[in-house]
């Protein structure tokens, strides 16, 4: 297009620029379409000569089918972000399914493991669209509260139905306040964060513990139940050992709906806990938590079962435990907006 451009009228191009420069913010297309333009009109007297009538049709087909494939791939590149909210969505309403089905044949704890893995998928599809938005120029309100949105489901209702098929030693009105305390919570945690987050926010942390963080731990517990069941009765182990996964899975029915009271707190309160994604992009490691990682990797691999749960439990915990141990003080709340 460049080499047509120039063919058809580089002469009259640099002309322009030096008698009626052009906005340097139009792009190529734009001008080589008003140079076409012009160069049309000048040829309705029919003074023109043939071939120079068939090089500006050319100019003129080039062109379109440039700025088509633009739009295209410009229109490819704005629903991404989307595709990957409402994947998040799906992901959620997929592990409320298979949490809450009695018709697949398959053991409870199964069950649990699947819809915690679907959660944290969901987790990976919310952690990319806002980069993915960021990326593309794609951010956008309506952006924002979709993604919240899709958030309520997978963070906030499905973990109260992981809750609510755990916690079957409890009263059944019991159980299902804890669930919709959780939900609640998370409510409330996603749209304090859509008020007091500005578009120029560097996305560096949070105030509060944010809600893929408490689903995600929730989750977590999940996702080991199978593996302590199988400890549980695998003849490989000792005695000892089968007694403790006994135990740990006797405990989780106790543990995750006081653990879910716990973290629907943290996450209405003022503890400030870091953005792990943001940091993995930007790449701003220091040696402290290059160590934490290889602490992380080795643990996992040597405990698998355990290593989910005492990862995002260390994450939960980890902030209000040191702002309490040493003193500091939460921040503020903020001051009401005027209606």
């Amino acid at each position: 297009m460049s080499e047509l451009k120039r063919s058809l009228f580089g002469s009259r191009s640099r002309r322009r620029s030096s008698e009626d420069p052009v906005d340097e913010t139009m792009d190529e297309s734009s001008e080589t379409g008003a140079l076409l333009d012009a160069e049309m009109s000048e040829t309705q007297d029919g003074t023109a000569s043939p071939e120079r009538r068939e090089k500006l049709r050319l100019g003129k087909r080039l062109l379109s089918k440039k700025n088509r494939k633009r739009r295209k791939r410009k229109f490819n590149l704005a629903v991404l972000p989307t595709l990957l909210t409402l994947g998040n969505a799906v992901c959620g309403m997929a592990a409320i399914s298979v949490a809450m089905s009695d018709s697949l044949a398959r053991e409870p704890e199964e069950k649990l493991f699947v819809a915690g893995v679907l959660i944290f998928v969901g987790m990976v599809f919310d952690a990319l669209d806002g980069s993915a938005a960021r990326l593309t120029g794609q951010e956008s309100r309506f952006g924002g509260e979709l993604d919240s949105l899709c958030d309520a489901i997978t963070f906030g209702t499905a973990p109260a139905v992981i809750v609510w098929r755990i916690s079957d030693v409890f009263p059944q009105k019991l159980s299902w306040a804890i669930g919709v305390l959780f939900t609640l919570c998370v409510l409330i945690r996603l749209a304090r964060f859509n008020v007091e987050t500005d578009d120029d926010d560097p996305h560096d942390g949070f105030e509060g513990l944010p809600s893929p963080a408490a689903a995600g731990t929730i989750a977590a517990f999940a996702i080991a139940m199978p593996d302590l069941a199988s400890i549980a009765t695998d003849p490989v182990y000792p005695e000892f050992v089968h007694r403790i996964a006994q135990y740990a899975l006797l405990s989780a029915h106790y543990v995750i709906p006081f653990l879910a009271v716990v973290l629907a707190y943290l996450m209405t309160s003022r503890f400030q806990y870091p953005h792990v994604f943001q940091q993995l992009v930007s790449g701003r490691w220091s040696t402290h938590q290059f160590g934490q990682a290889l602490f992380a990797i080795v643990g996992g691999f040597i405990l698998h079962w355990v290593a989910l749960p005492i990862a995002f439990c260390y994450y939960a915990f980890g902030p209000p435990v040191r702002s309490l141990w040493s003193g500091k003080p939460l921040p503020p709340e903020p001051a009401a907006a005027d209606e």
